[in-house]
């Protein structure tokens, strides 16, 4: 399998052909915390959420590429928006404790191995003011993409070495078990592809200290 930090490098690559996808809806960030917060958009890549997000709050975004910053901090440029973007991994965060009044964490931690799912959750609590809230977002078993070379229990390898981790939702709340209240939903949609029918299964909710 190689050393483990090659899936962390992979993503580098695949930003360079990756398109912007436009902005994502933060509605759910919206509803839950005050324009004066601060937030770390964790896991950034081209800004997807990081654009909205730095129209009403003052935040940061990271990332493990460096092509994927460039891009976001092309699309904020470009809508004469800021936000400061720095290079890292969601297992060792930059920041003091208590840093932030939010983490968003949509579509990274499903890029991870175990051990490294546990630390990051370990960083964003260590981020997180007393009362503080994350927000994630992961694939679940039941999304079409589930299989291929598995490297961990429900954790395949994709070709150019990107994993991917397809979590239960009782999976997803032991993990987040040191938070004092998780809120979790199972999004279940349809996608035709090719003439046919298939499922994209997310989990998605909060976390709060």
């Amino acid at each position: 399998m190689g050393s483990r930090s090659t899936h962390l490098l992979a993503w580098d690559e695949e930003y360079r052909h990756v398109r912007w996808g436009g902005p994502r809806p933060i509605s759910a960030v919206e509803g839950s915390i005050s324009p004066a917060s601060r937030v770390l958009d964790a896991g950034c890549g081209n800004g997807r959420y990081l654009l909205p997000l730095s129209r009403k709050y003052g935040v940061v975004g990271t990332d493990v590429s460096l092509n994927a910053l460039l891009e976001a901090r092309s699309y904020l440029d470009r809508s004469d928006r800021c936000a400061e973007l720095i290079v890292s991994t969601v297992t060792n965060l930059p920041f003091s404790d208590h840093s932030f009044d939010a983490v968003l964490c949509y579509g990274v931690l499903q890029h991870l191995f175990e051990s490294e799912r546990i630390l990051a959750v370990k960083e964003f609590k260590r981020l997180l003011k007393p009362s503080g809230i994350l927000f994630i977002e992961v694939f679940g078993t039941e999304d079409m993409r589930f299989g291929g070379q598995e490297v961990e229990s429900n954790t395949f390898m994709r070709k150019g070495g990107i994993i991917y981790h397809y979590f239960t939702e009782k999976e997803l709340s032991s993990l987040l078990g040191g938070f004092a209240q998780v809120d979790l939903k199972n999004i279940i949609t349809e996608k035709t592809f090719r003439g046919e029918r298939h499922t994209r299964h997310h989990i998605k909710g909060t976390a709060t200290l």
